[in-house]
């Protein structure tokens, strides 16, 4: 090139090098880091906590040591262990999610990821295993008190596995259902009522069969009374694989997590 005074000047272009070399990260980390957030921001969440691990403490110790509801058992705590257990799946898949899910989707977070170059469904499988670390902490610290009241589990730890797992891809599907549909004011008052009646109603406190007759028909169709029955089959009479209730199960998870995928909104 010449130059104002006509001299010829050589320019070099270089080519910068950046380490690390920019982009998005692998797809797996990503995930594993959405989770990790996830499970902070959970745990940290009074609100939250209130739900998923204050409220079953409570209901396990205040009902296994006052003799309030007539459970049929020696030990009132062989009949409420596995029901608070499936109170808590209840409490963080369906409560928990549908409330935290409406409120990102309510300020726009939803839809900022949604841009990212963090997949969607790769943001519903960060999600889900937030449930799961949290589910896992739950079913520990409830376990370990259980046994401190005098619990004595029997059965199959297999057929409690696959009762966990389906039972909260069913609440989990409910709970994204609710959340990306209902207004987040919404949300939060109908996850909250579902949860009280639920808790009532479901078999977790009080036995199925202090119901009317129809009722009970009606109520044995519900994901928590499948879930609280089947682990309680298992766990306090020592049953084999509780097909019926993993099939009731089955069902609210493939109906809820299909019509979830269809009808969620993202903003």
């Amino acid at each position: 090139m010449t130059g104002a005074h006509g001299q010829g000047v050589a320019r070099v272009t270089t080519t910068g090098t950046y380490a690390p070399r920019p982009g998005a990260a692998p797809l797996g980390r990503m995930i594993a880091a959405q989770a990790a957030l996830e499970t902070r921001m959970l745990l940290r969440n009074g609100e939250q906590l209130l739900l998923t691990v204050i409220i079953p403490t409570l209901l396990l110790v205040l009902f296994s040591t006052v003799d309030i509801v007539d459970t049929g058992t020696e030990e009132a705590v062989d009949f409420l262990a596995p029901g608070v257990l499936a109170l808590a799946v209840m409490s963080t898949a369906f409560t928990g999610q549908a409330i935290a899910t409406g409120f990102e989707r309510r300020y726009g977070v939803l839809k900022r990821l949604a841009a990212s170059p963090l997949p969607r469904w790769a943001l519903m499988a960060a999600k889900t295993v937030s449930v799961l670390v949290t589910e896992v902490l739950q079913i520990v610290l409830l376990t370990v008190i259980a046994f401190a009241l005098g619990w004595s589990p029997h059965g199959n730890p297999v057929a409690v596995l696959l009762l966990l797992v389906a039972g909260t891809a069913a609440f989990s599907g409910l709970g994204l259902l609710m959340a990306g549909t209902l207004k987040a004011e919404a949300t939060l008052a109908a996850a909250n009522l579902v949860f009280l009646l639920l808790l009532v109603g479901g078999g977790v406190i009080v036995p199925l069969d202090r119901f009317p007759d129809a009722a009970q028909d009606v109520l044995g169709l519900l994901p928590i009374s499948a879930l609280s029955d089947g682990l309680r089959d298992v766990l306090q009479h020592g049953a084999g694989m509780p097909w019926g209730n993993l099939a009731v199960l089955a069902v609210w998870a493939v109906a809820s997590l299909a019509a979830a995928g269809k009808f969620f909104r993202w903003e």
